[in-house]
C-alpha cells in the first residue's frame, strides 16, 4: 500500500512516518517544486474542503469518516454540476444521458431566443457535449500564440 502526499512537514514529519512504517504503507511524494504533480487529486481536495457539509472538527470513528465520505461522494457524482462537462453531473455523464440533457438546453435557449430575441446581441451558450476532458490543460506554446495572431 502507498500513501501519496504532497511534500508538507506534516506528511514527511517522523511521527507520520513512523506510523506510516508501523502500518506497512510506503510513502510517496510529489516531485518538488511541482505544484501540479497530481491535478486530479489536487482538484477533488479542494472541492472536498470547500464543500459547505465538510466537518469543522474530526469524525468521530472510522465509521463516521466512511458515511461523510459516501455522502461526499454521491453529492460529487449525481448532484453537483461540473462545468467542465456543460453543467451536468459526472454520473449523467458516465450514463450517456447528458447527450439528451444537452439537446434540451439548447432547444430551451433556441425558443427563448426566438421568442425574444432583443435579449440576445450573441450567439445562445453552446450545448454541444464535450468529448475529451482536461483538467489543466497545458497552456500553448509562444509559437502557436503566433499563429494564432497572425491568423486573426
Amino acid at each position: 500500500m502507498v500513501l501519496h502526499s504532497d511534500n508538507g512537514s506534516p506528511m514527511k514529519g517522523a511521527t507520520m512516518l513512523a506510523t506510516l512504517q508501523k502500518l506497512g504503507v510506503m510513502p510517496s511524494f510529489s516531485r518538488p517544486s511541482v505544484s501540479n504533480d497530481n491535478p486530479y487529486s489536487e482538484a477533488l481536495f479542494k472541492t472536498l474542503k470547500y464543500h459547505p457539509g465538510f466537518p469543522d472538527k474530526p469524525f468521530d470513528s472510522l465509521e463516521s469518516a466512511r458515511v461523510w465520505v459516501a455522502g461526499f461522494q454521491h453529492w460529487y457524482n449525481e448532484v453537483h454540476l461540473h462545468s467542465a462537462l456543460k453543467f451536468v453531473t459526472p454520473g449523467q455523464r458516465h450514463r450517456g444521458e447528458d447527450i439528451v440533457i444537452l439537446e434540451e438546453r439548447q432547444r430551451l435557449y433556441e425558443a427563448a431566443k426566438a421568442k425574444q430575441p432583443e435579449r440576445w446581441s450573441r450567439k445562445t451558450r453552446d450545448w454541444t457535449p464535450v468529448g475529451t476532458v482536461y483538467l489543466n490543460p497545458g497552456k500553448p506554446v509562444k509559437k502557436e500564440v503566433k499563429l494564432k495572431q497572425k491568423a486573426a
